[in-house]
Order: structure tokens, then C-alpha cells, then sequence
């Protein structure tokens, strides 16, 4: 009962210590610095034929989609790095690893504030706001309704995905297996389009481009990869 009472204060401590901190909670980059408006084309129009194409997909996986692919879906919805357990096992969690959660959070920060802007700025329609026969995965109570252009979770995805590998490059390739399957899983959901997701991961494939010349972000990737690989048990990378 004693490591009970323990356990759950720990715990308790955790939540409020995280949701303290989050306003705090500086980005490596933001617009200024990463400006996807000029690194990125524009969307296709609403009536264009790729569109037309690309709503026809989505309403295909609709149709086809399974209880297991919906349930899959909805939980990449949450912008989370521990999605990433199923690759890396089950000591991959945030109580494990505090480094990583606190660049997680960084990372999470600097995915809102690059991508925002472009979203406001080329203010293409989710699918479900252009066409009414779009069924959505609901992962909350209320949808949302920020521009589609870039996905601004497969932005985040491809980040953590480059990161992770990085980080643990004996598991690459099940890792941005895992990063694409991220932001698939938005289509599937009924959420963005094809393009969209596209244009999120060069958007996340240009943030990490450019974090990994920042030395702020450097210190804090080595002292998270160092503490993630102890935990994994895997050597210290030379």
C-alpha cells in the first residue's frame, strides 16, 4: 500500500511539474526561421482535379476502413512522441525518461509555432469542411478547423521520427515506418489529404534540417540520446 501511495504521488508530482512547465516551454525555431509559406508551393485549388482526386481516396478509406485502422487513427491523433513505444518497447515512456520528454516538448512547441503560420497562410479546407460526405475520426469532442497545408501532426511525426532514428540508429527504418504510418493514419482518419501529408513531412524533414545546427539543440539531443539508449540498454554511439 506504502509503494502504492508512493507511486501515485510520484505521478501526481509529474502531471503538475508538465503542466506547469508547458507555457514555459521554448521552441528551437519558429517562422522567422523556417518560413514554410516560401518553402512551400501553394495547395491545389479546391476544384482542382487533384483535389477531386484526393477526396475521392479519403471517402474510399471510409468506406473500407476497419474498427482495428480506426482505432489506430484516432490514436495518432494525439501529438505525442511515446506513439513511438511499439518500435522502441515498453521502457520507452516519459517517466523513464525526463530529457526526452523535455525535448519532446520543445519539439512539440516548434511544430506549432513553424507550422501555424502556414496553415493560416495558405488556408487550404480540411476535407470534411469542402465536402460534407467526409466522415471524420473524431479524437475529441470538436474538430478542427485551422487549414489543412502542411499536416501539421505528419510535420511533428517526421520530426520525432528523425530525431528517434537519429538517436537510435539500429532502429531507423522501423522508426520512420512508424513516422509515415503517423501521418497516413491523418488520411485515414478522414482529417487531411494525400498533399497534405506530403507537404508535412518535408516541413518536418526541413525543422529537423535545421535544429540540428542550433547547439541549444545539439546539448539537449545528446543528453537525451545518451539517457534513452542506458534505458534501452544499448551501447553509447562513438
Amino acid at each position: 500500500m506504502h509503494t502504492l501511495k508512493t507511486c501515485l504521488a510520484a505521478l501526481v508530482l509529474f502531471v503538475a511539474n508538465t503542466a506547469n512547465a508547458a507555457p514555459d516551454v521554448k521552441p528551437y525555431v519558429d517562422a522567422g526561421t523556417v518560413d514554410l509559406l516560401r518553402i512551400l508551393p501553394p495547395p491545389p485549388a479546391d476544384d482542382s482535379a487533384q483535389t477531386l482526386r484526393e477526396l475521392g481516396e479519403i471517402l474510399t478509406i471510409q468506406v473500407a476502413r476497419t474498427p482495428a485502422m480506426a482505432e489506430r487513427a484516432r490514436a495518432d491523433s494525439e501529438e505525442n512522441i511515446w506513439r513511438f513505444a511499439d518500435v522502441l518497447g515498453d521502457k520507452f515512456a516519459a517517466q523513464n525518461l525526463p530529457r526526452l520528454a523535455a525535448l519532446s516538448a520543445r519539439l512539440i512547441k516548434t511544430e506549432d509555432v513553424v507550422v501555424k503560420p502556414a496553415k493560416k497562410g495558405f488556408n487550404r479546407p480540411r476535407p470534411y469542411v469542402l465536402n460534407k460526405l467526409v466522415e471524420p475520426l473524431r479524437a475529441g469532442t470538436s474538430m478542427s478547423t485551422s487549414g489543412a497545408w502542411p499536416s501539421g501532426h505528419t510535420t511533428l511525426g517526421t520530426l520525432m521520427g528523425i530525431v528517434l532514428a537519429d538517436m537510435v540508429p539500429e532502429k531507423k527504418a522501423e522508426l520512420m515506418r512508424r513516422a509515415w504510418e503517423y501521418g497516413d493514419n491523418r488520411v485515414v482518419a478522414g482529417v487531411h489529404y494525400r498533399s497534405d501529408v506530403e507537404m508535412g513531412r518535408i516541413s518536418g524533414s526541413v525543422i529537423a534540417s535545421a535544429l540540428m545546427a542550433r547547439p541549444d539543440f545539439k546539448a539537449d539531443f545528446a543528453a537525451a540520446q545518451k539517457e534513452l539508449r542506458a534505458v534501452l540498454e544499448l551501447p553509447p554511439l562513438r
